[in-house]
């Protein structure tokens, strides 16, 4: 089945249209974001706006049908950020003047890895952190509402 219009112009509006995972906004893409499934379709997703979340096509393809990650810290299997249940500034805090994602809670540092939100297996000027450098000279990166560590 697929997403009709108006249920993807109401998830893109309920994220402010930004990506729900790395917060990159919409409006700075080439392309708009894409649908994700926040349980996937393969593991008994519905297509149910409470399942649905905006997503940029580097996250949406990164995490794929993955509802778990590994945390370094406590080494453990952890539960993916969803956005739906959780809140992103309780996550994630952006450092680096907005370059990088910090993940500050299991779940936050899982996410982090297995979406390589910072792209940290590139060289700098190859990633998402060289555009994310562009995007704060912009003045429309990060969201003020994100949390930002000094």
């Amino acid at each position: 089945m697929s997403i009709s219009d108006p249920t993807r112009q109401a998830v893109r509006e309920r994220a402010s249209y930004l990506c729900e995972y790395c917060h990159s906004p919409e409006r700075l893409s080439a392309n708009r974001f894409t649908i994700d499934h926040v349980i996937p379709r393969s593991l008994e997703g519905s297509d149910d706006i409470s399942n649905l979340a905006l997503a940029c096509r580097r996250c949406n393809e990164r995490r794929y049908n993955f509802v778990a990650g590994f945390d370094s810290d406590t080494q453990e299997i952890v539960p993916l950020f969803n956005p739906r249940r959780q809140k992103w500034a309780e996550h994630f805090v952006w450092i680096d003047g907005g370059v990088v994602i910090q993940g500050v809670t299991p779940t936050g540092r899982a996410t982090c890895t297995r979406l390589d939100l910072n792209d940290m297996r590139y060289p700098e000027e190859d990633s998402i952190r060289a555009t994310r450098r562009f995007w704060i000279q912009t003045g429309l990166h990060p969201s003020p509402s994100d949390p930002c560590q000094t």
